[in-house]
């Protein structure tokens, strides 16, 4: 792979400066989910400005310091780190310095011949613990400044226009080969090979690999079903084109996941009522928590899930009795070190005990975090992510629906299926945090509400004297 051109780094220098005209410009929601929206599609992937001291400045960091400095420095407000649920707190401290306990329990080497790979040091967990709090920015701010039903709205017009932009680029990589990173950043950020797909080729574009673009994809056309049956009749005709063509554009990224996700999804939101919506995000949510659980006891029907996916093309079986394979390696790898698992620079895989080559490959973001952080960790990541799905599950149950936003719902929809994107793929983006943080300060206001008219409901009532 080419390094990135000197362009590549301006785009990372630049961004900031783009961050604070969007700041200077929009409203402070459309302006968060803009900074942190279009560093993800714009930005370029491994590119990384390397600081002393600090962490690393790249696609996943840059955008996310950016939007907190402007919120704090710009707008002079107050960001709040801890939520209101006690839970939420721990899962936050946990995920910030869990790192601390995987250094202290992996300072020894695991022995290779052809050199040994080193354990991890006082300064990886400084770092570590640098990256975590980056990487839960989003999380923050989404929680001050997206907590209302209009931002919610907001997320999703910006999810369309986003997926609306992305097309040409997609159209024409679908056609002529993913080359948009190469043609402006000057490399290509994965293996070429895994872009060619049913006698064509998967749109990468800026993105780390075509999965990306195709649960973007997904993404979008979720949030276009939304706006499709929220907007009024006279809008509607102007929405349901842009749903279908969305959706091609779907169908264009030719992977059958994301596919399948909108199956499933497109349907709850065109015609479940809300509070179902919000069941099914959150039982989705509860079954990504405990899939390790059902790994590990040999719960889950892997082999008849293979055999199915052999019936419908017998090269996706194979690539998912692969995954299957490797997870089952890593799993028995992780069982090792299960609290705070193996740390970094790849101690968490399975390699040759002469050459030190790498024997397994870790895709699904669960199996990474377990492996590199335990249990402890991961429990911390995915417990932030379910955390806002299953108050708003409670919230449903305890109040009205007619107080539910729509948008709201299906956004709580999209970051389920995104925790179950997780289990095959690394698909964890900054936008994620994001989206978990407004439904968490949005299930926050809810429950503030209810029990502000619980009050008003007990002040008003009648009172009895016993004389």
């Amino acid at each position: 792979m080419a390094d990135p051109n000197v362009f590549a780094y301006l785009m990372l220098l630049v961004w900031p400066v783009v961050a604070w005209q969007l700041y200077l410009r929009l409203d402070p929601a459309r302006a968060l989910i803009w900074t942190i929206l279009g560093g993800y599609l714009l930005l370029p992937p491994v590119a990384t400005i390397d600081f002393p001291v600090i962490p690393d400045m790249r696609k996943e960091t840059i955008p996310n310091l950016a939007a907190m400095l402007l919120s704090v420095y710009l707008l002079r407000d107050r960001v709040p780190v801890l939520p209101e649920n006690w839970i939420g707190r721990g899962l936050i401290g946990l995920f910030v310095l869990s790192p601390f306990a995987t250094v202290l329990t992996n300072g020894d080497p695991i022995p290779i011949e052809a050199g040994d790979i080193p354990g991890v040091r006082i300064y990886d967990s400084v770092a570590a613990v640098a990256n975590q709090a980056l990487f839960l920015l989003p999380f923050f701010l989404a929680r001050t400044y997206l907590a209302t039903p209009q931002a919610m709205r907001a997320i999703l017009v910006a999810l369309v226009l986003g997926g609306l932009a992305y097309s040409l680029p997609m159209l024409i990589e679908s056609r002529l080969s993913p080359q948009m990173n190469v043609w402006i950043y000057g490399f290509f950020q994965h293996d070429f090979r895994q872009t060619i797909r049913f006698g064509g080729f998967r749109p990468v574009v800026f993105l780390p690999h075509g999965l990306w673009v195709a649960f973007y994809a997904l993404m979008a056309l979720l949030a276009a079903v939304t706006l499709f049956r929220t907007e009024g009749p006279e809008a509607r005709p102007k929405h349901l084109v842009v749903m279908l063509y969305l959706g091609a554009m779907l169908i264009v990224c030719k992977s059958a996941g994301p596919v399948i996700y909108a199956i499933a999804s497109a349907p709850l939101i065109l015609l479940a009522p809300r509070r179902v919506q919000l069941a099914v995000a959150a039982g989705l949510a509860v079954v990504v928590i405990s899939y390790p659980l059902l790994r590990g006891a040999h719960v889950i029907p892997v082999e008849g899930i293979v055999a199915v996916a052999e019936q419908i093309s017998p090269e996706r079986a194979g690539s998912l009795a692969f995954r299957i394979g490797n997870e089952e390696q890593l799993l028995n790898r992780a069982a090792e070190k299960p609290w705070f698992g193996w740390g970094g620079y790849g101690r968490n895989l399975i390699r040759d005990p002469v050459t030190g080559r790498e024997l397994t490959i870790a895709d699904g973001e669960w199996i990474i975090q377990i492996g590199i952080y335990g249990w402890l960790g991961y429990i911390a990541e995915f417990g932030l992510l379910a955390l806002p799905l299953l108050l708003l599950a409670r919230e449903a149950a305890l109040s009205r629906a007619g107080v539910l936003s729509r948008p709201a719902c299906a956004v709580a929809l999209i970051l389920a299926v995104s925790m179950v994107d997780m289990l095959p793929n690394a698909t964890l983006v900054s936008f994620t945090w994001l989206m978990a943080g407004a439904l968490l300060g949005y299930a926050e206001a809810l429950a503030g509400a209810r029990r502000g008219r619980r009050a008003v409901r007990m002040a008003a009532a009648p009172t009895r004297t016993v004389i």
